[in-house]
């Protein structure tokens, strides 16, 4: 009879996701109403949507490791892993990619 009951880090994972997904979308509202073209928000507040965004990646990573590579109780697990492995990277590199020309544009001179 296989194990049905769900992964310990599940829940703590999903608290992450979810909350940091409220703390970005959250922070991005406030952005919204606090910029203007006069007063322009500090780039240092920048910080606490990045945070928010990279605990939304990690914890889907995560969840995504539980789902496909955890669960396959070495069932082709090299290959999954592996598989894995190169999703992770690219998600991860699309992330630093995309802070990196955030960053890169507030910064630029005009």
């Amino acid at each position: 009879m296989p194990d049905n009951s769900p992964h310990p880090l599940r829940k703590p994972l999903l608290i992450i996701e979810f909350s940091s997904l409220a703390i970005l979308l959250a922070s991005m509202a406030w952005f919204a109403n606090q910029s203007t073209a006069e007063s322009p928000v500090n780039p240092a507040w920048l910080l606490l949507p990045a945070a928010a965004s990279l605990g939304v990646f990690l914890s889907f990573i995560g969840l995504m490791y539980l789902r496909w590579v955890a669960s396959a109780n070495g069932q082709g697990s090299t290959r999954q892993k592996l598989a894995f492995s190169l999703l992770a990277m690219t998600l991860l590199g699309v992330w630093v990619f995309s802070i990196a020309n955030t960053w890169l544009s507030l910064t630029a001179a005009p």
